[in-house]
């Protein structure tokens, strides 16, 4: 078993994508994802099949759930439970912006 940290090997700024990890893959997903100011497309909205728990770890993030707004910041989490719609508004452009998501 080898010990990694959350916040290592973090992408150079700027990035045009998100960096998406894979940490465990069974029936459960865990992802890291990293974010460098990134955003949803406009006319874009998550819609997933499964249940999603999101805690933001660094920096700052704004959603769109069910056209309600979140301001996330480090330790904030939250759970969005599966066909909800919902969309990234805004990454910190200046900063990571490290996410944990467990897809269930």
């Amino acid at each position: 078993m080898n010990k990694v940290n959350i916040f290592s090997h973090l992408p150079e700024f700027p990035q045009k994508d998100e960096l998406l990890e894979k940490i465990i893959d069974c029936d459960i997903t865990i992802e890291r994802i990293v974010s460098t100011g990134q955003s949803s497309p406009d006319d874009y909205f998550y819609c997933q099949e499964t249940n999603e728990f999101v805690i933001l770890l660094s920096g700052s993030a704004t959603l769109d759930l069910n056209d309600k707004i979140i301001e996330l910041h480090p330790g904030d989490y939250l759970s969005i439970p599966a066909l909800t719609k919902h969309r990234v508004l805004k990454t910190d452009p200046l900063a990571h912006t490290v996410w944990l998501a467990v897809h269930y």
